[in-house]
C-alpha cells in the first residue's frame, strides 16, 4: 500500500535518512500510541528499562514479574477462559506477551554468556 503524508520540513529531513526503515518506525510509533496505560500499570516499561541498563546475567536470569505484574497477568488469564477480554484488555494482554518474548530472548542470550565464559 502506498500512503502519502503532509509532514513539517523539520520532521520529514529527519526521516529521509531512515526511509528504508519508514514501515518499522510507524509499527514502533502506533504501538507507543496504542498502548495506553492500563490500570496504571507501568511494570512493562520498568522491565524493559532495567534490560536495557544491561544488568549483570544473574540479575537477567533471576528476572520475574512483580506480585502486582503476577496478579494482573493471572487476572486476564482466568477472565479470558471465563468469558473473554476486552477490547482494551487483549490489547494489554499483548503487550505482556511482548514483554515476555523480550525477556525469554534477554534470558537465554545471558545463558548463553554464562555459558560461554
Amino acid at each position: 500500500m502506498e500512503v502519502t503524508f503532509d509532514l513539517p520540513e523539520e520532521l520529514a529531513t529527519r526521516l529521509r535518512p531512515h526511509q528504508a526503515q519508514l514501515p518499522f518506525i510507524l509499527e514502533l510509533g502506533l504501538r507507543a500510541v496504542e498502548a495506553e496505560p492500563v490500570n496504571g500499570f507501568d511494570e512493562v516499561e520498568e522491565v524493559l528499562q532495567r534490560l536495557a541498563n544491561s544488568p549483570p546475567l544473574a540479575e537477567v536470569l533471576a528476572l520475574r514479574p512483580s506480585p502486582a505484574l503476577q496478579s494482573r497477568i493471572s487476572y486476564l488469564l482466568e477472565k479470558n477462559r471465563n468469558e473473554g477480554l476486552s477490547e482494551q484488555e487483549e490489547a494489554e494482554w499483548e503487550r505482556y506477551e511482548n514483554l515476555e518474548h523480550q525477556v525469554r530472548l534477554a534470558k537465554a542470550q545471558a545463558l548463553l554468556q554464562l555459558k560461554t565464559s
